[in-house]
């Protein structure tokens, strides 16, 4: 089951976590009116969007070996992201793994950046790695609970554990700060292992009437 889920799970965390690495070196490069190296960043995102991968690295290059700061981190959350894009898993994880080892990086990019290499090294990894990675992200209240708690569970099953897996998916699934489709995924896989994470299930048939456009 872990081996079935882990694929698109990953998927998943990585569609949305290129842009907050944006977003937190946009705010630190304001907040340091750091004007050109800025200018450079929203260039390279432009460049990315518009699918020019080569273009886009090739401007991240320079500012992703100088700054030792958050600008220079999130430069090479970018960098790896666009390795990882291209089928270069072990360049994308080691440059992941420089930016969670970088005290100068604000700690959500830290942060973010070892639940990135986990996903890529996750088929690979032995479970204890990965629980050793995760379990100090996967708390309730951290910016990543939701998604460090997703890839546990999933390390946990690996191991055998599925007694720790199952009430995991079940708290994250009751957390109304993790996005609705993590919580709906999370529900299933804790049903799947036998754990209740349905609190009221009369809102839950009404929000299933409600996306099915049914007030019935």
């Amino acid at each position: 089951m872990a081996k079935r889920y882990a694929k698109p799970v990953g998927l998943g965390i990585v569609a949305g976590l290129a842009l907050f690495a944006a977003f937190l070196g946009w705010k630190h490069w304001q907040q340091g009116k750091q004007e050109a190296r800025a200018e450079a960043f929203v260039t390279a995102l432009d460049q990315l969007q518009a699918g020019n991968l080569a273009k886009a690295n090739e401007l991240l290059a320079p500012l992703a070996k100088d700054g030792g700061d958050g600008s220079q981190a999130a430069a090479m959350m970018l960098s790896a992201g666009i390795a990882s894009e291209q089928g270069k898993t072990a360049e994308a994880a080691g440059l992941f793994g420089e930016v969670a080892a970088m005290g100068s990086a604000p700690q959500p990019m830290r942060d973010l950046a070892t639940i990135r290499q986990v996903v890529l090294r996750f088929d690979s990894m032995k479970p204890d790695e990965a629980i050793a990675a995760l379990k100090p992200l996967a708390v309730p209240g951290k910016p990543w609970f939701g998604s460090a708690g997703e890839l546990l569970g999933l390390a946990y099953m690996k191991q055998g554990h599925n007694d720790l897996a199952g009430p995991l998916f079940a708290a994250i699934s009751r957390d109304k700060t993790v996005p609705e489709s993590l919580r709906q995924r999370t529900r299933q896989m804790a049903g799947l292992l036998g754990v209740d994470a349905i609190d009221d299930v009369k809102q839950v048939v009404q929000d299933g009437s409600a996306g099915n456009g049914s007030g019935q």
